[in-house]
């Protein structure tokens, strides 16, 4: 008979919020974030602004369409910290009546400027995907999305 080892107890389950990278006391603003999602995500302890002034360190954009996405996109990108992350959640599958899928979240994205990361499941309706300012001198190759030339 073989003996079943224990799981390893340095795998411990990350809330969506660890796997996001948000930490406790970040800067926040979200925009369209629905109640179930923000559960499911599962947020430490932030300072949420109640509205968009000011550099923050954590902006959270859940979008349906490509053509609201392309015309809030670079109004929160004004407001993010160079070191900053910006999340976009769109609906998986084409719920919601959605056009957006992930090589359409890349394109705007970097049409604005922005590079992409970290791509995950935000619950049983949500995609997200972080996007940050990109660093300088590193050259970014995207098939979905080109930097605009500055």
């Amino acid at each position: 008979m073989r003996k079943v080892s224990k799981m390893n107890k340095n795998l411990v389950m990350k809330t969506v919020s660890q796997k996001m990278g948000v930490k406790e006391g970040m800067r926040a603003f979200f925009v369209n974030v629905p109640q179930s999602a923000l559960e499911d995500i599962n947020l430490p302890s932030l300072d949420i602004g109640s509205e968009l002034r000011g550099e923050f360190d954590y902006l959270h954009f859940f979008v349906t369409t490509q053509s609201e996405m392309d015309d809030i996109f670079p109004k929160l990108k004004r407001h993010l910290k160079p070191r900053g992350m910006l999340w976009v959640s769109w609906p998986k599958s084409k719920q919601l009546n959605t056009d957006l899928v992930l090589d359409k979240v890349i394109h705007i994205g970097y049409s604005h400027g922005l590079v992409e990361s970290i791509c995950l499941s935000v619950d049983a309706t949500w995609a997200g995907i972080k996007f940050t300012h990109p660093k300088k001198g590193k050259v970014y190759h995207n098939s979905h999305g080109q930097l605009p030339i500055v």
